[in-house]
This record gives structure tokens, C-alpha cells and sequence, in this order.
């Protein structure tokens, strides 16, 4: 019994810190304001708890997103179409790009923290690496279309988090509005002929 209190201790603490630091992100006006202590705070834990169990920000923050995006991930390798693995891929890469794209913008902040934390570059992040490696997989087996690896890359960056809070904070272009910008361009790429064939 002795040895497992610890243990219940930490994942309770964990599941207080990672909830915290959600309301804080989701609330903030700029994700560099969430800080390592705002989040203690918050939780009701003390700052060593964070750093023992994250080890710093960054794998606070990484440990929240992939935490967050749990229910896309298991939907794009386990689930039925449009994103599961045997949707076709002309389907399969407007619905990956427009569920990458509303994540985003559910969750504008955490996403640009986390990009934030690519030490040299975007590209290197892990996140990144997994959904560029996705995307030109399913590219591949488009008749027709060349250098998928580029095309996946160029695809990536019309959901980068800092274009979707620029368009969706700065800009307060509606939601809707940035999904079919997102659907059109997505389908000119593939050579199709506009949004209807993105998914809703």
C-alpha cells in the first residue's frame, strides 16, 4: 500500500496539472504569459511537482497537446473514413488537413506554444515529422501528383498555428470562412475542382 500512494499522488497531480495549464492556455491573451508558475499555482502543486513530472515547459506543453489530440490521432490510425488509414487518399488528405486545421483552432494558443518550442526549427518538431510523414504517404498514391514530399510540406503550412491566429485573432475571419479557404486551396492542389469535395 505504501508504494502505490506515490504513485496515485503523481497521477493525480499530473492530471490537476495538465488541466490547469489547459484553462490557462485556452484563456490567455498570448501563450507567452502561461508560465511554469502560473501553472503551480493554478494546479495547487508546487513548482518542483511540474518539473519532476515534465521536466520543463516545453515538455509540459507537449505532454498537453498530445494529450489534446488524442481523440484526432486515434480517429487518423484506428478510425473509419474520412480519416481512418482506409479512406481513399483523395478524400483522406482534405479531411486530415481540415481536422489538423479545426484542432487549431480549438486550440489556438497551445498550438502556437508548441511550435514555439522547435529549438532550431518547426520542421524538426516531432509533431511536425508525424503529420508531414501522414500526409506524404497518402500523397504518394495520388495518380499523378509529384514531389509529395514538398506538396505536403506546402500543404502544412496553410494550417500553421500562427497563420490560423492570424487569420482567426488578428483578423476575426470566421471559422467557417477559414475552412473552406483552407478546402478550396486543398483541392487545387490535389486537382480537384473546389470545396465540395473537402470535408464538412
Amino acid at each position: 500500500m505504501t508504494e502505490r500512494r506515490p504513485r496515485k499522488d503523481a497521477a493525480r497531480n499530473r492530471a490537476a496539472v495538465l488541466a490547469a495549464a489547459d484553462t490557462l492556455f485556452t484563456e490567455c491573451e498570448s501563450p507567452e504569459d502561461v508560465t511554469m508558475a502560473d501553472i503551480a499555482t493554478a494546479a495547487g502543486v508546487g513548482k518542483g511537482t511540474l518539473f519532476r513530472a515534465f521536466g520543463d515547459r516545453t515538455g509540459l506543453i507537449r505532454a498537453l497537446y498530445s494529450t489534446r489530440l488524442e481523440p484526432v490521432r486515434t480517429a487518423v490510425e484506428e478510425g473509419p473514413e474520412p480519416l481512418g488509414p482506409d479512406t481513399p487518399p483523395l478524400q483522406r488528405v482534405p479531411a486530415l488537413l481540415d481536422a489538423l486545421l479545426c484542432f487549431k483552432l480549438d486550440n489556438r494558443h497551445l498550438a502556437l506554444a508548441l511550435e514555439a518550442t522547435g529549438s532550431d526549427s518547426p520542421y524538426q518538431a516531432e509533431h511536425y515529422e508525424r503529420w508531414h510523414s501522414l500526409l506524404r504517404s497518402a500523397l504518394e498514391q495520388i495518380p499523378g501528383l509529384t514531389n509529395s514530399d514538398f506538396t505536403a510540406h506546402a500543404l502544412l503550412a496553410t494550417v500553421r498555428a500562427d497563420l490560423v491566429e492570424h487569420l482567426a485573432g488578428r483578423k476575426s475571419v470566421p471559422r467557417e470562412d477559414i475552412r473552406k479557404q483552407s478546402a478550396t486551396f486543398v483541392a487545387e492542389v490535389l486537382g480537384g475542382t473546389g470545396p465540395d469535395e473537402a470535408p464538412r
